[in-house]
């Protein structure tokens, strides 16, 4: 008798999948109760929910599913992935389940799903490893419990003492010192790409002395502006550029649709590589916590290594993903992660990612320090160009990466394979790897020493090498 095949919203890191071809509010409803027996929370369980047409529905399952497995729940209702993050380690709570898709398509959903592990103290993310196989077997084989005593629930606003954790990174800043020196408040541009940010946003604004100028700020789950993915939504990042020239605005910040993620526009409009602001981040916070310990994933590491060194710190390489850098920085007591890919962890948010705090931070040195913000990458995007990420389908991984070794004659002995391949030269390094959240899919990195052309180059070179295998 063969394996049965895995249900396809499994992923790597969490639920995803197309509604209701791969799942459905009958499936949520399971999880949820799947959920209450594995992970067992020694407390109520947070839930929320994204913009998407289908969230909500999803969310009122999943709650039920938890309560007749017997746990309690606080229903946050609209909100932001990092919502759950802050609700799980919030005292007497258990867990919290996030309905959420991020940037994928308009008919797709999903769950992020974490727990409070006790024992060290902190957010722990379910992943395929770690109770996501567990649950997904349950709902498979059917093998699902109802309590005895069904759990109650009650709805939660977080909202308060969420806006006060964000607001303590920039406590104790004179953040009115750019008012007083330029005589207008700092103005900032702010794009929530139709997705949930904006109601943050406009939650903050009256504690700050910036002004914001508003784009696509109107959540809508039919996504009128295409799914906010800052990544790849050229329209969106358009309008930002624009707004940002039209208004004069000293930088602009944009998000994908559950907010866990922004990322960065300089005062001419310029969009900002997320590389470059993980080494931008780590200094600043080094400069408040000398010596501190800061994560960088293995895709692009240069710029961040240099720049944590000169600032003090000790640069800790991870595996790309959000469970293996939160599991790192709880066991290594780490300040701050950062990943290319625009996620930022902050050990004072739980060692978790937010896509709040990282422009609260930018926010707060460009008030204080006078500098405008092309000037402080420009340094560093001069120094270590990059290729910006290349992703593309293959029908064998395994020979792409035999493929890349050969055709640049390097010795296995310096084939460095902490994260898909790292090869490094004198004038040039390379990253290519599988994505853990989309099947068939691989992901080049490329960055050189100075040279803005050799990136480009050599990315083209080995696409064109990979055409045998590429899909």
């Amino acid at each position: 008798m063969g394996k049965s095949k895995l249900l396809p919203w499994l992923k790597a890191y969490d639920v995803r999948g197309e509604v209701p071809t791969d799942w459905d509010v009958g499936e949520a409803y399971r999880i949820g109760l799947a959920y209450a027996e594995v992970v067992r929370p020694q407390g109520p369980v947070a839930v929320g929910y994204d913009i998407r047409l289908s969230s909500p529905s999803i969310a009122r399952a999943v709650v039920s599913g938890l309560n007749a497995g017997g746990v309690d729940t606080r229903e946050m209702g609209l909100c932001g992935t990092e919502f759950a993050y802050f609700a799980c380690a919030q005292p007497g709570l258990g867990g919290a389940i996030m309905v959420t898709a991020s940037h994928n398509p308009k008919n797709d959903n999903g769950m992020k799903l974490v727990a409070w592990d006790e024992r060290r103290h902190a957010v722990k993310a379910l992943t395929r490893e770690a109770g996501l196989l567990a649950i997904e077997e349950k709902v498979r084989l059917r093998k699902l419990k109802t309590a005895v005593h069904p759990g109650r629930s009650q709805c939660w606003n977080a909202v308060p003492s969420y806006l006060s954790k964000l607001l303590d990174f920039v406590r104790g800043v004179d953040l009115e010192a750019f008012e007083r020196e330029h005589g207008r408040r700092l103005k900032i541009v702010a794009n929530a790409g139709n997705g949930g940010a904006g109601l943050i946003i406009n939650e903050l604004e009256p504690h700050l002395p910036f002004e914001f100028v508003k784009v696509f700020f109107e959540p809508d789950g039919n996504f009128p502006n295409d799914v906010p993915n800052p990544l790849k939504n050229q329209k969106s990042n358009a309008a930002t550029r624009q707004a940002i020239l039209d208004s004069g605005a000293d930088f602009g910040v944009a998000w994908d649709g559950d907010y866990d993620r922004c990322f960065f526009f300089d005062e001419t409009g310029e969009f900002i590589d997320g590389y470059y602001v993980v080494g931008l981040l780590a200094t600043q916070l080094l400069k408040l916590y000398p010596g501190a310990k800061i994560i960088h994933d293995p895709r692009l590491i240069w710029n961040t290594q240099e720049m944590v060194e000169a600032a003090g710190g000790q640069a800790v390489r991870s595996r790309t993903g959000h469970a293996r850098i939160k599991e790192l920085m709880v066991a290594e007591d780490v300040l701050y992660g950062g990943e290319m890919s625009a996620h930022h962890y902050f050990r004072d948010f739980g060692y978790c990612d937010s896509g709040m705090v990282p422009w609260l931070l930018v926010a707060s040195l460009l008030a204080t320090s006078g500098v405008k913000l092309s000037e402080r990458v420009r340094a560093s995007v001069a120094k270590y160009p990059c290729s910006g990420e290349r992703s593309f389908a293959v029908n064998d991984a395994e020979r792409a990466f035999a493929m890349v070794i050969e055709h640049l004659d390097v010795a296995e002995a310096d084939v460095d394979r902490f994260d898909g391949i790292s090869l490094t030269f004198d004038a040039w390094r390379m990253n290519l790897r599988e994505s853990d959240t989309e099947a068939g899919q691989m992901r080049l990195n490329i960055e050189s020493r100075g040279d803005t052309q050799l990136p480009m180059d050599k990315a083209t070179e080995l696409l064109e090498l990979l055409a045998p295998v590429r899909v």
